[in-house]
């Protein structure tokens, strides 16, 4: 090839033409644009062209569409008209010549060109340019607490607070084992119970016992659990438990650390945290009155609780939790035992003498250490030893986080 058959200038292609036709636009490769004045309707939207010279007395030559192969790209078709159709690619609109050689429709994901148009249809659905997480029955069963233990809890598991227990087997267990009496009698239905109390009173460990001995199912909720980082999936995951929960015969939906998730609505909360409770108020209010749900929620701070909440058929009926007494805890620390295996006999009051102002969680602790002490020495079952040392492990514990030193006393 000689030099004098080589045509050096720069590649360009028409994207527009005036109305009159007079002036032709152009975009470069080096991705700037222009446009050029003809004298006739010489070029048309998707030309090549070869432009040479020197202003003003610049040469403009119709090359092979092949010196300017179409980029490809991928969208969403949202318009499709006879003449153009308009895709969403890249997050903005781009207009393209519509072909009657490719059939396809608004909401296909297509593979498209700028000069070509729709080249094929790469799926029927719309693309998403975020993949969000997927909220299906696996997501939902996650909350629902199965039957894999061992033994089932009872409420000869559940030391002191005899008061408590009573009233949240009248508000909770009765309604869901009776339900259809109190309907034929026409009673409203108990949709929600609050659970108050310093933590470690045994708030999630009672509602769990109430679940298993009415034979229902369970869901558990703690609090940021609810929340995801997507707009709109919090609240989706809240409807898709309480649908699971209304196809069960009976069933618990119980939110540990309820002011977690609903705290009140106001100027400074979080719009996430205001659509999730928005959406738990609509659900609660959408209880059909022949279902058999109970919502149980657990609080150590029902002053933070959006006041909506407490209205009536929400969460309205509230069981107070408080820290058990001498009477309690001596009967919390001989049930939490009851599964154990210890050497007997162990002094129950002398320890329940010295834990004034212990939570049942505390109380339970004992025993985690005094196992701890009893495997180090290689014991198989738990002396006295053990269970004062566990006792004094505790006691420490809760010194160095705060507690008020325990009341003195003699050994009963």
């Amino acid at each position: 090839m000689t030099a004098s058959t080589v045509n050096i200038g720069m590649l360009a292609r028409v994207t527009r033409v005036s109305a009159d036709g007079s002036r032709a636009f152009l975009d470069l490769r080096n991705g700037n644009s222009g446009w050029f004045d003809q004298q006739s309707d010489d070029f048309s939207p998707g030309d090549v062209v070869l432009i040479s010279g020197e202003s003003p007395n610049q040469q403009v030559d119709r090359v092979e569409a092949s010196a300017w192969p179409d980029e490809l790209w991928v969208g969403v078709v949202k318009i499709k008209r006879d003449d153009v159709t308009v895709i969403e690619a890249s997050g903005r609109y781009r207009m393209v010549p519509t072909r009657a050689d490719v059939t396809y429709g608004v909401g296909n994901t297509v593979e498209a060109g700028d000069v070509q148009g729709v080249v094929r249809i790469l799926s029927e659905e719309p693309i998403k340019y975020i993949d969000l997480p997927v909220i299906n029955d696996e997501v939902v069963n996650r909350f629902r607490a199965g039957s894999s233990s061992d033994r089932q809890l009872t409420f000869d598991d559940f030391g002191g607070l005899n008061l408590v227990v009573e009233r949240a087997r009248e508000l909770i267990e009765l309604p869901l084992e009776r339900h259809e009496e109190l309907a034929e009698i026409g009673a409203r239905a108990i949709k929600g119970v609050l659970f108050t109390g310093p933590p470690g009173t045994g708030k999630t460990m009672l509602a769990r016992i109430i679940a298993a001995q009415a034979d229902a199912a369970f869901y558990e909720i703690s609090g940021p659990e609810i929340f995801s980082k997507w707009y709109g999936q919090s609240e989706e995951l809240l409807r898709r438990i309480f649908d699971a929960a209304a196809g069960e015969k009976r069933a618990i939906i119980f939110f540990d650390e309820i002011d977690s998730v609903a705290a009140h609505r106001d100027d400074d909360a979080h719009e996430a945290s205001k659509r999730v409770v928005a959406q738990l108020l609509t659900l609660m209010d959408g209880f059909d009155s022949t279902g058999n749900v109970v919502v149980i929620a657990a609080t150590n701070r029902p002053q933070d609780l959006d006041v909506a909440l407490r209205r009536p058929g929400r969460l309205d009926w509230e069981i107070q939790f408080p820290l058990p007494s001498a009477e309690d805890r001596l009967d919390i620390l001989v049930k939490s035992a009851q599964n154990l295996k210890t050497l007997d006999p162990l002094p129950h009051e002398f320890v329940a003498a010295r834990t004034d102002g212990w939570s049942s969680a505390e109380l339970a602790a004992i025993w985690t250490e005094a196992s701890l002490l009893a495997v180090a020495d290689e014991r198989s079952a738990i002396f006295i030893e053990d269970y004062i040392g566990g006792f004094e492990r505790v006691e420490r514990q809760r010194k160095r986080i705060g507690h008020r030193p325990t009341n003195a006393g003699s050994a009963a």
